[in-house]
């Protein structure tokens, strides 16, 4: 089983992307948070943490073997226990992948049913069985909540985006969560993960007291 896959980003789509690993291209269907992630990075050299499978049917005699890359391991592993629900498949899991793994842990976690409804593919009542089974079980994958006597900064769309893209370029998570607290406390007029990115590092390099 292929679990890792490093080379050069050659193209991205809606759902997956090509990548060249020596004269061999693989294609690695993505979650929509991933895709998002990797907008922009076409030529670049990444790392994508990959599951394998075969689609289909085994007596059809078509079984198709299928990749699935993930930017990080921990997604990787919240990706395996998410896909572990009554219901929800490979396809269907990385289609309502639309956001962050973190968010959508955090939802499941704190019982955010509407935001799960929300999600691509998945309606109520597979919200209501993704939080039945779930809760309780990707507590180490959501937000953390802000240290004590801090006001919490709330986490929207653009500060996940970001804080994934931190994670997926080695920054540990609880970290990445503090700085980004910080950024979006110094600077809130952020409203784009590609601004708060950089000033997430100028912080860390002290570059900005």
């Amino acid at each position: 089983m292929i679990a890792q896959i490093e080379g050069k980003l050659v193209s991205l789509d809606e759902d997956k992307c090509l990548v060249q690993v020596g004269a061999v291209c693989y294609e690695v269907m993505l979650p929509g948070f991933a895709v998002s992630a990797l907008s922009g990075r076409i030529g670049e050299d990444l790392v994508l943490c990959t599951i394998e499978y075969y689609e289909g049917s085994l007596g059809g005699g078509n079984l198709v073997p299928r990749m699935v890359g993930f930017l990080t391991h921990g997604e990787k592993e919240f990706f395996r226990i998410y896909t572990s629900v009554k219901g929800m498949g490979i396809k269907k899991g990385l289609k309502s992948l639309s956001m962050p793994v973190a968010r959508i842990a955090d939802a499941i976690e704190s019982g955010e049913e509407k935001l799960l409804t929300a999600l691509p593919g998945v309606g109520k009542k597979m919200a209501q069985q993704i939080a039945a089974e779930l809760k309780g079980k990707l507590i180490g994958f959501a937000l953390a909540p802000a240290a004590a006597g801090k006001a919490a900064v709330p986490f929207g769309t653009f500060q996940t985006e970001a804080l994934e893209i931190l994670i997926a370029w080695g920054e540990k998570r609880n970290e990445a969560m503090e700085l980004i607290e910080l950024a979006c406390r110094k600077h809130p007029e952020i409203k784009t993960a590609e601004e708060l990115v950089p000033l997430v590092y100028r912080i860390k390099q002290g570059a900005e007291a």
